[in-house]
């Protein structure tokens, strides 16, 4: 298994962070998320293009044991086309938890072995370092900067709501297609639903008794 971060800074401000501490005239935060990537590897042998006996089963337990789900990315490295039929097998086992192979894999340090496949999993973890932060007392502190902790809060919901951390590195893509069917559902509702006062005033009595 290869294991290996990668930092992924968001903002800019983030990088002038370490320079003026936590200090800051602006009204955007120095604590913005920091996205990690870690990739975990697992060599599965094949024979005549496909994989070999027992190999697909071990590809579910080892994907059972990484306990895969949606934001996770899988890949297949095969710089020699050994397994040009396996691809059909590892994205069946894939598909069980409901993700998609990615079309390239990230680069791993050891070299790919004759006579076998690399499968690759990427994940992404969100996180805002240094927070809370309350090394500075913003009660007292008359040269027009923010709090110390200004943005930590929000942030590191958002680190933590997120479902797919690269999105915040690179955002998520937008459909290729326009369903225009779909956009017009609630057109269609709008137009059809009778309007509030259709039914008249209901009667009511002011007299009393």
């Amino acid at each position: 298994m290869i294991n290996k971060s990668i930092l992924a800074f968001l903002i800019p401000p983030l990088l002038l962070g370490g320079c003026m501490g936590t200090e800051n005239r602006g009204l955007e935060s120095v604590h913005q998320p920091v996205v990690s990537r870690s990739d975990y590897a697992l060599d599965l042998g094949v024979a005549g293009g496909a994989l070999g006996r027992g190999e697909q089963q071990r590809l579910a337990s080892w994907l059972d044991a990484m306990r895969l789900s949606y934001g996770d990315r899988v890949a297949i490295d095969d710089p020699a086309a050994e397994g040009y039929a396996a691809r059909t097998d590892v994205a069946a086992v894939v598909a069980r938890y409901g993700l998609l192979l990615g079309a390239d894999a990230p680069v791993t340090p050891a070299p790919v072995a004759p006579g076998t496949i690399r499968i690759v999993v990427s994940r992404m973890h969100a996180d805002v370092p240094r927070c809370p932060d309350w090394s500075r007392d913003s009660t007292n502190d008359f040269t027009s900067n923010t709090s110390s902790n200004y943005g930590c809060a929000i942030n590191r919901n958002l680190a933590a709501m997120v479902a797919n951390p690269a999105d915040l590195v690179r955002g998520a893509p937008g459909n290729e297609t326009t369903d225009t069917a779909v956009s017009y559902k609630a057109i269609d509702t709008y137009r059809k639903k009778a309007p509030t006062g259709a039914g008249g005033l209901a009667a009511s009595s002011t007299g009393g008794k």
